[in-house]
């Protein structure tokens, strides 16, 4: 039987901490960390979403949001505002500063891309785009309980 290292699943972790790795070196020069660049990717196309719609959009608990966009409102990346039909309601919204590093955080966002797929053809990509949709629904239908055998 062959060890972990030959199985998917550790492959994947791997993978993981490797892309982070790469992702956080790219964007810290920015002032980002892994993590908030797609908070400012969300809101460069959509300013002014609210934070249980950043969780929603995001896949992550919304307490996991509310620390996020505290920390980015630290440092000049977000501001929150109240919603002005629903005080219970808040919403995020794009600063000045963050407004300036689109063309910065899309550039190593860009880099990261191209050095992760590096040396796959198109169709390889394609073909790997589909299989890791195909492995990511697979874990959804796991963690939702409807496992199809």
């Amino acid at each position: 039987m062959d060890g972990i290292d030959h199985m998917i699943s550790y492959l994947l972790v791997q993978l993981m901490k490797e892309h982070r790795g790469v992702a956080e070196q790219k964007l810290s020069g920015h002032g980002v960390h892994v993590g908030q660049e797609m908070i400012l990717f969300k809101l460069w196309c959509d300013n002014g979403v609210t934070q249980t719609q950043l969780a929603e959009h995001l896949c992550v608990e919304p307490p996991t949001i509310t620390k996020m966009v505290q920390r980015m409102e630290a440092v000049n990346l977000v501001r929150r505002s109240p919603d002005p039909d629903d005080a219970r309601v808040s919403r995020v919204y794009l600063t000045d500063h963050s407004r300036s590093l689109q063309p910065e955080v899309q550039r190593a966002w860009d880099e990261l891309e191209a050095a992760t797929v590096r040396g796959l053809s198109d169709v390889e990509q394609a073909l790997l785009r589909r299989l890791l949709m195909q492995v990511w629904q697979n874990l959804q239908d796991e963690a939702n309980g409807s496992r199809s055998e």
